[in-house]
């Protein structure tokens, strides 16, 4: 008897394979984006006393209130998006389930779904699960510009939804003004829709500041906005995320999010919405901090004759190692760090569509979401390697 195609199909994802590798060999793993450092201990501290305090039963389905008003306050504050915290707003049990909430609530069958690649490896499943179907537009390297033309041929009767990606991960883009106004414009003009994944939003660097695309004139109507509390408190065990959208689209979203998970754990709710009411001096540091380790790292690879691309937020960057000598692909390139240099990253070519023409050889990406004494322990070990 036959399973489910897409998901029968799907392999060990490259972030298991690599990571047990790093672990295998003793190896520094900078290839699985998660910080090794717990987020504020004030938010952390109020969950506590929520789970012994309780209630610990079902809360609300759409969330609790405090934590729903909270993204409100939050939409409104930084991005002057209104959105009513009882009808527009829903919290998931993380970004990857909102994810998939919006892409169940948007998709039919024969439906068509574009998607910017490299993109993050959940969307490819999720929305071919649907019945639709994913058409892959690339980015170009090395500044990972939208071909505008090649974008527009992309969009046809049947585009129902673009899923956007700002800041990228894994190319660390974030876009700008310009390039959200194109999107824009063919939303309009296709009569489409929006899945904005934004849990990077206060992981900017160089002055840049996230614009949401439903900011954009004639936008809120045609996006739902998704954050995440674990990339912007380092608390990604917590799995809460949280969508933004208009009502007649976050009406439906509901219905899916109802059959997927529910709800989500209410003291974590609570923190989160503590989180949230933190001074902009919080989300100031936040970037501040990860843009040294950027630094940091960027000299590294680079003096150890590493390219770099461009990396304008996020906490990946992405090396090229075309001009490097090395005889083997971008797997194979991870692979042989992983093993001799013992530090791990991961071959950007998984974030691609199997099908894609352009998907590159040479290009690895690597996380900088790590402590000092790590970060320069990798740094010792690249350089003893290659130096």
């Amino acid at each position: 008897m036959s399973l489910n195609n897409v998901f029968a199909a799907q392999g060990t994802t490259v972030f298991t394979v690599m990571s047990a590798l790093a672990v295998e060999h003793g190896a520094i793993n900078l290839g699985q984006g998660f910080p090794d450092v717990d987020g504020p201990e004030d938010i952390r501290r109020a969950a506590a006393e929520r789970l012994i305090e309780g209630p610990n039963q079902y809360p609300p389905m759409m969330g609790i209130p405090e934590l729903r008003q909270a993204v409100a306050r939050h939409n409104k504050r930084f991005y002057g998006l209104d959105y009513d915290w009882q009808s527009e707003i829903i919290v998931t049990s993380g970004a990857t389930e909102a994810l998939s909430d919006c892409i169940m609530a948007l998709l039919n069958p024969g439906d068509e779904a574009i998607v910017l690649e490299p993109f993050y490896d959940c969307y490819l499943p999720q929305i071919e699960q649907t019945g639709a179907t994913v058409k892959a537009v690339s980015l170009e390297p090395p500044d990972w510009t939208v071909p505008q033309d090649t974008l527009e041929a992309a969009f046809s009767e049947r585009t129902k939804l673009v899923v956007l990606n700002s800041p990228m991960n894994p190319a660390s883009k974030v876009f700008g003004r310009e390039e959200l106004a194109v999107i824009a414009g063919l939303l309009e003009k296709y009569d489409a829709y929006a899945v904005c994944d934004e849990v990077y939003e206060h992981l900017t660097f160089d002055g840049r500041r996230h614009v949401p695309l439903a900011a954009l004139p004639g936008m809120r109507e045609r996006c739902l906005r998704i954050g995440s509390a674990g990339k912007t408190f380092s608390l990604t065990g917590w799995k809460v995320g949280y969508i933004s959208g208009p009502e007649a689209l976050v009406n439906v979203v509901a219905k899916a999010h109802q059959f997927v998970t529910f709800t989500t754990c209410p003291a974590l709710q609570y923190g989160v919405a503590l989180g949230l009411e933190q001074e902009d001096g919080y989300f100031d540091a936040l970037s501040s901090e990860l843009e040294g380790k950027r630094d940091f790292l960027r000299q590294t690879l680079e003096g150890i004759g590493l390219p770099v691309l461009a990396c304008e937020g996020t906490y990946f960057m992405t090396a090229d190692i075309g001009r490097f000598g090395f005889n083997g692909s971008d797997y194979d390139f991870c692979r042989h760090i992983t093993e001799n240099a013992k530090v791990a990253a991961v071959p950007m070519s998984v974030f691609y569509h199997p099908a894609s023409k352009s998907k590159p050889n040479t290009l690895v990406r690597f996380c900088f979401c790590k402590r000092d004494d790590v970060m320069a322990e990798a740094a010792s070990r690249l350089n003893a390697f290659f130096g």
